[in-house]
């Protein structure tokens, strides 16, 4: 940030029109932020791949059928066997199902298992275009009449409504739930940075306005431009706004709290700290934004819905961050800090404290220090392989147990899969008996529920429904081989989908944005870093490092996953998530480090800078990192095994980012490779210094006592 513009925010009568112009937007911006739920889309196909074949197939099925149609599967058990006053009861709710208002389409008699102990009835309900939040009521509608003379019968609301009911049950408060929580974990990390009762609260003020702002801004993209956002993305972005925006707070006020030391007038000391860490600030919102909106790039619209969103929450959180929290900070003056008010000539306790002493433990031996830490991380990374981020179940995708769980578990047992997940085959009207010999005749579906509907404009519709449960193995090598079959028919431009290869083709193309997003961010932030630092060295080491932290992350996560939390897997989505937001977020407290670095090197060398910019800035980069990394860990409260999987991958990744990778293994390679650091620039042909000269041993000492 250029010094012209610093002074222009820390101006004098400039900073009350900045506190008027956010409190304007803020204003306009709460009544739309408050309607940003409303404009989620949690349907299934704005979470799916938009080419993917399943796609396609519900395009066609809009003309049989309302794409808000959703099937529910009511379970009825007795252990001792159904009695025939149980057919009949049966029979009476199937009745009562079909007078429904929101039924769409037929009813049909209960379907008895094999052991005669259990039975199911597949009710189609059309719950409109906000079907996901009305799944819940819809679906203890259906319990009160299933439970109502049960007589002993167990009763059990599954298939996709049932999974919608639990879900939306699950989402149901999240905003709230995770404001509460983030805020409570920010505010508690800040009165112990600052160890001041008042301090914490310009921070949180500022994080606030941004999230609202963000929100209102995320509100008109998705009503009148189409932006995608649902509960995951606007869940993340209240995690994101608060964690990234409490980071740049804290860099910002750590490097004012130095110039006051320096400067008797606050405005002064403000646009120094603006001048210096701003450039800094920015780099890092820079790569965070553009490392989300790499995200546009997937194939799978969730993923790629999350970009933009994400993308606005951060650049917003630097507006605010720049301007708003520097203004608040300037008028409240030195007693903001009470009772650790910075006075005018004291020393700062950073540059004596417990990073210069860990700095100067590292310069003794850096060579070793980087390659045993390296060697350490890489060990770590070798967890990836009990990963296993191939999907999860619907049972696994729940902590705890849940309804719809336990009626697909019943059915499971009984030697049934639940009816309400039909294989769904589309293609040419005078294909349609070929299509649908094809269908009966595939291995995997049961021959006896093959249906064909009427055609409609000139396209043949087929269903039939699996022998085994919608989301297991055996199911989707089924549509696998059912495609195969149908698309092998001559004329007849079939496809196949329906609940099953919706699922397999979200895997699919997950994977797919995995191989092509990650190199692109890691292209991204490279060149982010080269123009920052002006060197090919310094960026090339600094994502080594970050992918190096990945793994590490990663492999530990995986490990801890499956033998301590008991998780059968991950989320398909989980490894790109993580590493954007590693990447992406974890660069952050690199560039801070290391742009310290290039500051300070001209003066000291590039040895002796790195041990003094550990120093100066090891404390405040350590408490972002627990702010981010306690806002993250805030989604692992949440009752679904996705959010707590990247709840605490990114929460760790984070803290191993900040304690050892940034503190140790950056600085080790700071101080072994020296001034090469910078190559080609020309600070990395100074040799005028002696740290740089002579080795490390001069920056060792210097470290115990030096000031930046």
């Amino acid at each position: 940030m250029t010094r012209s513009v610093a002074g222009l925010i820390a101006g004098r009568w400039v900073k009350y029109v900045i506190v008027v112009f956010w409190l304007a937007v803020a204003a306009v911006a709460l009544p739309l932020s408050q309607k940003l739920a409303g404009a989620e889309q949690n349907d299934t196909k704005s979470w799916l791949p938009g080419g993917a074949e399943s796609v396609q197939v519900l395009d066609v099925q809009a003309n049989f059928a309302s794409p808000s149609t959703i099937p529910a599967v009511v379970v009825y058990e007795r252990a001792t066997g159904l009695t025939a006053s149980d057919r009949t009861k049966l029979a009476a709710d199937a009745r009562a199902f079909g007078a429904m208002p929101e039924l769409d389409g037929k009813v049909f008699d209960a379907r008895l298992t094999n052991d005669n102990q259990a039975a199911q009835i597949v009710v189609p309900l059309n719950l409109g275009g906000d079907g996901w939040n009305k799944a819940g009521d819809i679906a203890e509608r259906l319990r009160a009449t299933a439970e109502a003379g049960a007589n002993g019968m167990t009763v059990h609301i599954t298939g996709p409504l049932g999974n919608a009911a639990d879900s939306s049950k699950a989402f149901a408060g999240i905003d709230t739930n995770l404001l509460a929580s983030t805020v409570v974990v920010v505010v508690v990390i800040l009165l112990v940075t600052y160890r001041s009762p008042l301090l914490w609260l310009l921070p949180v003020i500022s994080s606030g306005v941004a999230l609202v702002v963000a929100q209102g801004a995320i509100y008109l993209l998705a009503r009148h431009a189409g932006l995608i956002v649902n509960a995951q993305s606007a869940g993340i972005l209240t995690v994101l706004v608060f964690g990234a925006g409490t980071d740049y707070a804290l860099l910002l006020i750590a490097r004012y709290r130095e110039e006051l030391r320096r400067h008797g007038d606050r405005h002064e000391a403000m646009t120094e700290a603006l001048h210096r860490a701003g450039p800094a600030i920015v780099a890092s919102a820079a790569t965070v934004v553009l490392g989300m909106l790499c995200l546009l790039l997937a194939e799978t619209n969730a993923t790629k819905g999350l970009g933009p969103v994400a993308a606005i929450g951060i650049a917003v959180g630097l507006a605010v961050m720049l301007t708003l929290l520097p203004v608040l900070l300037t008028i409240c003056g030195r007693w903001i800090f009470w009772p650790m008010r910075p006075r005018l000539g004291s020393p700062e306790p950073t540059t004596t404290g417990l990073w210069a002493r860990t700095g100067a433990r590292i310069g003794r031996r850096p060579r070793a220090v980087w390659i045993v830490t390296a060697g350490v991380l890489a060990i770590a990374a070798i967890g990836i392989v009990q990963l296993g981020a191939t999907g999860l179940t619907n049972k696994e995708s729940f902590r705890g147990t849940q309804d719809s769980v336990v009626g697909e578990d019943v059915l499971a047992r009984r030697g049934a899969a639940a009816a309400g997940n039909p294989v769904v085959v589309i293609g040419a009207a005078a294909k349609s008996d070929e299509i649908r010999a094809v269908v009966a005749a595939t291995s995997g579906l049961d021959p006896a529920t093959v249906t064909a509907f009427p055609p409609r404009n000139g396209h043949a519709y087929i269903n039939a429904y699996l022998v085994d449960e919608a989301d297991s193995a055996a199911a989707y090598a089924t549509v696998d081989r059912l495609r195969d079959r149908v698309h092998a028919i001559p004329g007849a431009d079939a496809k196949a989908g329906g609940t099953t290869a919706i699922n397999l083709d979200v895997r699919r193309a997950a994977k797919y944005d995995r191989g092509l997003i990650i190199p692109v961010v890691l292209a991204v932030v490279l060149l982010i870093l080269v123009v920052l630092l002006r060197s090919i060295v310094a960026p090339l080491v600094l994502i080594a490092t970050v992918v190096l932290s990945f793994g590490a992350a990663l492999g530990i996560s995986a490990l801890v996953f499956r033998h301590v939390f008991g998780f059968a897997g991950a989320d398909t989505s989980f490894p790109l998530f993580v590493f954007v937001f590693l990447v992406a977020l974890g660069i952050d407290y690199n560039i801070f480090l290391m742009t310290r670095v290039r500051e300070e090197s001209p003066r000291h060398g590039t040895r002796r800078a790195a041990l003094v910019s550990l120093a100066a800035t090891g404390g405040v980069i350590t408490n972002a990192g627990l702010v981010l990394a306690g806002t993250f860990a805030v989604l692992a409260t949440l009752p679904l095994t996705a959010f707590a999987e990247i709840g605490f991958a990114v929460a760790f990744g984070v803290l191993l980012d900040t304690i050892i990778v940034r503190s140790v293994l950056v600085t080790a390679l700071n101080l072994d490779i020296g001034r090469h650091m910078w190559w080609p620039s020309a600070l990395s042909k100074a040799t005028g210094h002696p740290a740089d000269a002579r080795g490390p041993e001069p920056a060792v000492a210097a470290a115990q006592g030096a000031t930046s």
